[in-house]
């Protein structure tokens, strides 16, 4: 079944909902045949480059939005730091961190559930200073509308990540504060300003596989450039503090999943890399990824670029 469907795609045809629902029943002795087949799909369509971004937390906490998951909503007693928009100069300090380690894209994110007007100037500010750096910005500032959107791109932003969390059923289970057609029109909204889009979501927050399948399928018809797939980390003082962390192989075959489903798109392993996938991190791309969040997280440790651009060349690939 794992090398028919890897056929039917190879040879440039999409499988269906149905098909990919037997991908969620692999059962741990067929994982290395789903990796395999995975990891050939990647090769094909991907080639042997990988795409690296690192992000710099640049105002944390103090959300007034409700997601479940989120260490910096103000509902969470989670005890992380709290601070306004940090100046352009640290930012541009982080960025330049990334460039002498080899990254590509730094992304600016922020808290809340949109940005302000004055903290929208500063952003621009930052945005063109990372481009002049030699990096391609990238920026995750919320609910953003499309005159904010298209400012950020005539200002130089490549790319606008927004996620789409999960499917649109169970989106209402880990948010109230704003909906799933919040999000289908930011995308849209950053897509009509002509910025490239990143959006995934996060797993182990109680989805089902039709849930993760769903997802993807959404981010197939929004025809978004980079999907970033996120393990829940349960942080103490969330709602979700005591669900079961993911096992590593059911994140590797969410990894598969996405390449199956997606096979031109960056699959990018992103928060929760480390301390989910721990010793198989070194796994990443044999399940089908070819992009990566390298450094920390938002508030949560990642991995060194040292580490992670090792890995890479371990694998016979390359920085593209």
């Amino acid at each position: 079944m794992i090398n028919s469907l890897k056929d039917k795609i190879t040879g440039g045809n999409p499988i269906t909902k149905e098909e990919a629902l037997l991908i969620g029943r692999i059962q741990i002795s067929d994982l290395f045949d789903l990796f395999i087949a995975a990891n050939k799909i990647r090769k094909k369509f991907r080639n042997n480059s990988v795409d690296l971004c690192a992000i710099v937390n640049a105002k944390s906490g103090a959300c007034p939005e409700d997601c479940s998951y989120c260490a910096q909503s103000s509902k969470s007693k989670t005890g992380i730091e709290v601070y306004p928009l940090i100046r352009k100069e640290v930012v541009l300090e982080k960025a330049k961190e990334a460039k002498d380690a080899g990254v590509k894209r730094f992304c600016i994110v922020t808290s809340g559930r949109k940005i302000g007007k004055a903290e929208l100037f500063e952003i621009v500010t930052m945005v063109k200073k990372i481009r002049r750096a030699g990096l391609l910005p990238c920026a995750t500032l919320g609910l953003l509308n499309r005159d904010e959107l298209l400012f950020l791109k005539e200002s130089g932003l490549e790319r606008y990540h927004h996620n789409l969390e999960t499917s649109e059923r169970f989106f209402p289970e880990i948010c109230r504060t704003h909906t799933y057609q919040d999000k289908l029109k930011t995308i849209e909204a950053a897509k009509s300003a002509g910025l490239s889009v990143c959006s995934g979501g996060i797993f182990g927050l109680g989805e089902t596989w039709e849930d993760r399948i769903d997802m993807a399928f959404a981010v197939k018809e929004l025809d978004v450039d980079s999907v970033p797939l996120n393990f829940l980390i349960p942080v103490k003082g969330t709602s979700m503090a005591e669900r079961d962390a993911l096992h590593p192989f059911e994140a590797l075959k969410i990894i598969s999943l996405y390449r199956f489903l997606l096979p031109q798109k960056e699959i990018r392993v992103c928060g929760g890399r480390m301390q989910i996938l721990g010793e198989f991190n070194s796994m990443v791309f044999m399940a089908g990824a070819d992009s990566l969040l390298t450094g920390n997280y938002l508030t949560t440790t990642g991995r060194t670029f040292k580490d992670d651009l090792r890995l890479i060349r371990d694998y016979g690939l390359r920085v593209g």
